[in-house]
């Protein structure tokens, strides 16, 4: 048997370049070696307050990129969150075995509250990590592919469902985190020590997957880079290195085929053929987005195939959890 994979992206914000080379595009390239179950995860997208319309909007859109990107339907199954009762009633019982303690670690909370903003903080918020293991553990995921900011979230799922299986006995999966390398974490492009955001204020330091050619090449020529000349991978200077993973991710190549290829050349050079690869892959994505948008009977057909598929695997794994703690 194929080990079996999920993971999912928020419909919040616009998906970004650094969401389709860090996730989508492994996704892709994985599709024939694991069992897959992509999600909009929608549910942790109303953590934090959202427009009802552009909600709507999002998660459509988002599945739309999905599909555009490559992901197959006869190879993985695309959903949204909360089309699966499953997943917000699992996450009630497994809040009742995840101790405050455990939640009130995870780093996504602590910072909202180091920013002073601590009692406006959601309890949907708090309780982000207990949700995100319902997804995970409904599915009996072998793989979880997410960005190294997720790997706290993955670790409280294997220890929530580690307690739950030495209670009640074998019930879930003890899921490992895959971490891609290369294009895993690309930066923004104004402040190349934080990570390319779809929440970033400054919509320079991103490159939106729906940006159309111009605009993609000017942010990547006003991209900061650093003092020097060279243009080397070096962690001492983020905003060429952070140009350079992109051009290396997009170009299939290693890093010292990446230097040789720009030796002797300036900044300005690097940045415009970053700019050429990025609106080549782009280009195809954005072709497909607009033909699955403007189908919408399809986009609907697409997500109830995908509800079926995904309510399958997942009623009998929170059937199996209701028998164990006494509710069936």
């Amino acid at each position: 048997m194929r080990k079996r994979v999920f993971s999912g992206i928020k419909p919040s914000g616009e998906l970004t370049l650094g969401n389709y080379l860090g996730a989508l595009r492994r996704w892709v390239a994985m599709q024939d070696a694991y069992e897959n179950y992509f999600c909009i995860v929608d549910l942790h997208a109303i953590t934090e307050p959202q427009d009802p319309q552009e909600l709507r909007r999002r998660t459509r859109d988002l599945v739309a990129l999905y599909l555009a990107a490559g992901l197959d339907t006869a190879k993985s199954v695309i959903f949204v969150q909360s089309h699966v009762a499953a997943h917000s009633e699992l996450a009630w019982l497994l809040n009742c075995f995840t101790p405050m303690g455990w939640l009130e670690r995870m780093t996504q909370y602590k910072d909202k509250v180091a920013k002073g903003s601590g009692e406006r903080i959601s309890a949907g918020l708090f309780d982000y990590p207990a949700l995100m293991a319902a997804d995970i553990l409904l599915y009996q995921a072998h793989l979880v592919p997410v960005g190294d900011d997720q790997r706290q979230h993955v670790e409280l799922t294997r220890d929530v469902a580690m307690r739950f299986n030495h209670r009640f006995g074998d019930t879930f999966v003890l899921p490992d985190v895959l971490i891609g390398e290369a294009g895993a974490r690309i930066m923004s492009l104004t402040d190349p020590t934080q990570k390319m955001s779809k929440s970033d204020v400054d919509p320079n330091g991103t490159i939106a997957l729906l940006d159309p050619p111009d605009l993609v090449r000017r942010k990547l020529m006003r991209a900061k880079t650093d003092s020097g000349t060279e243009a080397t991978f070096d962690p001492a200077r983020p905003g060429i290195t952070n140009l350079l993973e992109i051009y290396q991710t997009l170009a299939g190549e290693t890093a010292e085929r990446v230097e040789a290829h720009f030796a002797g050349r300036g900044y300005g050079d690097v940045k415009r053929e970053v700019a050429d690869r990025v609106i080549a892959a782009l280009e195809p994505l954005q072709e497909g987005h607009r033909r699955y948008v403007d189908d919408p009977a399809e986009l609907d057909r697409q997500l109830q195939q995908g509800r079926d598929r995904a309510a399958a695997v997942a009623e009998p794994t929170l059937r199996d959890v209701q028998e164990k703690i006494g509710l069936r």
